[in-house]
């Protein structure tokens, strides 16, 4: 699954699944273009892109619920990359950042960064994936998105049941134009930067108590699935969501 002369951007790359897709995306020869609002983290972020082969990659600072920050990064990747081949739709909220189940507030923000930022990614990558010939879109859903959970507020899991129907709406938006869109719904992993909640001992034991591989998942599993979508070798695969969650949704 190599990527070379592929320009990867990555939304959420400062930190947990988003850091470990891009390395693996530079590993295999992306040049990665890493986004995040998290701008304290660039440095040692592209310290360890370089480290992993990707010495081409650049730090876009981007907010994805702002259309004038896709827009100016559209502008970058058009002007200086001549386009762009795949985007990991990555960067979201944990569903427990806030204790207060009916917090509408959260609500908002959940909609807004989970949702309405993966909208706005493929609304601006597709016609820099048409400059390039087709592409490929990972967009980030979770399990979520398919069942209720404990803690976990309403708009988290109808932020990622958004993401589920749009990765098959735009799938066939955009099969004409040679663009894959697909999306991985990652189970029980180490708790987010965001997370609250899903971070407690005693309520991830009673999770991972569920899960049929008795084992949290690490990173890395998911950014494994995020290349396989991304890549030739997944070249017949579109609109669909690939559960990374140890069986738990086979129950």
């Amino acid at each position: 699954m190599r990527f070379e002369d592929k320009i990867v951007a990555v939304t959420g790359a400062a930190s947990g699944m988003g850091r470990s897709a891009a390395v693996a995306f530079a590993r295999e020869g992306a040049r990665v273009i890493a986004c995040d609002v998290l701008q304290d983290e660039a440095a040692s972020l592209l310290a360890e892109l370089g480290a992993a082969g990707g010495g081409a990659a650049q730090f876009v600072c981007l907010d994805v619920a702002s259309e004038g920050g896709w827009e100016a990064l559209g502008r970058t990747l058009r002007d200086t990359h001549g386009g762009l081949d795949v985007l990991f739709n990555n960067a979201g909220i944990s569903g427990t950042f806030d204790p207060d189940l009916t917090s509408t507030p959260a609500w908002e923000r959940l909609l807004d960064v989970n949702a309405k930022g993966v909208f706005l990614g493929m609304k601006h990558a597709v016609p820099l994936m048409r400059m390039r010939g087709g592409g490929a879109i990972v967009n980030m859903s979770s399990i979520s998105a398919s069942v209720g959970q404990h803690r976990v507020h309403m708009g988290y899991s109808a932020s990622k049941a958004a993401v589920q129907a749009m990765t098959r709406a735009a799938a066939v938006h955009y099969a004409d134009d040679r663009i894959r869109v697909n999306a991985v719904a990652p189970g029980m992993l180490p708790a987010m930067r965001t997370s609250r909640g899903s971070a407690d001992p005693a309520w991830r034991e009673k999770q991972i108590a569920a899960v049929p591989l008795k084992r949290v998942g690490q990173v890395e599993e998911v950014a494994a699935a995020v290349l396989f979508l991304a890549s030739d070798e997944a070249s017949y695969i579109t609109g669909v969501e690939i559960a990374v969650d140890g069986g738990f949704l086979a129950l």
